[in-house]
């Protein structure tokens, strides 16, 4: 390992992974390290809590590329590593094992670590997140054991959780805190759908219910969850699936100037000299959220991010405006979302969602700003152009799924 390096990218996710493929394809020549604290190469995220987790899908096809491909792109990848302090005044990096890296550019694709439950019993050794390939693995480990499964948080990585777990004969309880469950990503036509859907799929869903209490044995094991109102909930197995805290304490501690992550400018530049960030833990003014400085949770932030940054160092460097999307899937549902929904005023159900293919239009001051599609490709693949476009549709129209979204007059 060398000790100086024209790009150190730190965390080795999707964000990290991209810049350092990026930064290849606009042929850049100088030297670059992909340092992971993971002891695995660069992988998908997003099947942790759908094939992954169910055991349909190999760690092998999880890869982002195949592992000889680093050396032969001439990326240094170091794994297993932790960048401890960053000194932006002298350009370097001290690692947890003491090593210091000298760098031309630095670019901070770190994501987050799961946010963990505070109360008591938390440290229990059967509760777990889903956040790294480790995490999925010891809970594999357990599977086979348990029957009553407790998911605190009805999110979508909980949701997706429940899903699989159900699939696999498990008993399955989800607890939201919130009165129902995606309530901070969709709206309550969304939430109820799925609420629906788990319930008849056989998961107990609890909203409006908290945690006060994890209930362990001797052993430091879960047996039971204790909500606040008293109720207890027998289990074998916890999966906390409640957000993330973004990974930024070096940068921060550095100078860096963030809070719910770290901010940086439309090139993902932070307010250190040659010091970027991406992905997960980078807070950004969003045209999608009306300008609202944000941190977006998905493959498609963490790419287009990458992109920016490797394009910025190139020389060559456009500004980040692209829209957001995301999916996910639950039983033979794929749930695909274009734009943010935040802020909107009005909300409109295009088809019937019994048949289990419809979307949900999300409108403000009578403009498109973001489409659910639950199995309606279409609607997804034209409602993005409409987001785009920025005009204000017919509502009329807009409600009526046989109208494809292309043909709808402009308000």
């Amino acid at each position: 390992m060398q000790d100086h390096y024209s790009v150190i990218i730190v965390g080795a996710g999707h964000a990290g992974a991209q810049a350092a493929i990026s930064l290849r394809q606009m042929n850049y020549e100088g030297s670059i390290a992909l340092i992971g604290d993971e002891r695995v190469p660069p992988y998908e995220r997003p099947p942790l809590s759908k094939e992954y987790l169910a055991g349909e899908k190999p760690f092998e096809r999880m890869l982002l590329r195949p592992e000889d491909f680093w050396e032969e792109r001439d990326i240094d990848l170091m794994t297993g590593k932790r960048v401890a302090a960053v000194d932006a005044m002298d350009w370097h990096i001290t690692l947890a094992s003491d090593e210091i890296l000298t760098y031309d550019y630095l670019i901070w694709a770190t994501g987050g670590s799961p946010r963990m439950l505070d109360c008591p019993g938390a440290n229990a050794r059967n509760l777990f997140a889903i956040r790294r390939r480790s995490d999925v693995d010891r809970i594999t480990e357990r599977l086979g054991k348990a029957q009553n499964i407790t998911v605190i948080g009805g999110g979508y990585i909980g949701l997706e959780a429940a899903a699989v777990f159900t699939k696999l004969g498990k008993k399955v309880t989800v607890v939201e805190s919130r009165r129902r469950v995606l309530s901070r990503v969709a709206g309550r036509e969304l939430s109820a759908f799925y609420e629906a859907e788990h319930n008849r799929q056989g998961v107990d869903i609890r909203t409006s219910a908290m945690v006060g209490e994890i209930i362990t044995d001797d052993a430091g094991v879960a047996k039971a969850v204790m909500l606040e109102d008293g109720e207890t909930i027998d289990t074998d197995l916890i999966i906390c699936g409640i957000g993330i805290i973004a990974e930024t304490g070096p940068l921060i501690a550095a100078g860096a100037v963030g809070g719910n992550g770290v901010d940086v400018d439309d090139h993902c530049r932070t307010s250190l000299p040659d010091v970027y960030a991406i992905g997960d833990c980078a807070a950004h003014a969003n045209i999608y959220a009306d300008g609202a400085n944000i941190r977006l949770e998905s493959v498609q932030n963490a790419n287009d991010q990458a992109k920016i940054a490797a394009a910025d160092i190139v020389g060559d460097g456009p500004i980040y405006d692209a829209i957001p999307w995301f999916w996910s899937n639950q039983y033979d549902l794929k749930l695909q979302t274009v734009g943010l929904s935040m802020g909107y005023d009005t909300e409109i159900v295009r088809g019937d969602p019994e048949t289990r293919q419809f979307s949900v239009a999300y409108l403000r001051g009578g403009k498109l700003i973001a489409l659910d599609c639950v199995n309606r490709v279409k609607d997804y693949v034209q409602g993005r152009k409409a987001i785009l476009e920025g005009y204000a549709l017919d509502q009329e129209q807009l409600a009526d799924a046989s109208i494809p979204i292309k043909e709808i007059s402009v308000a």
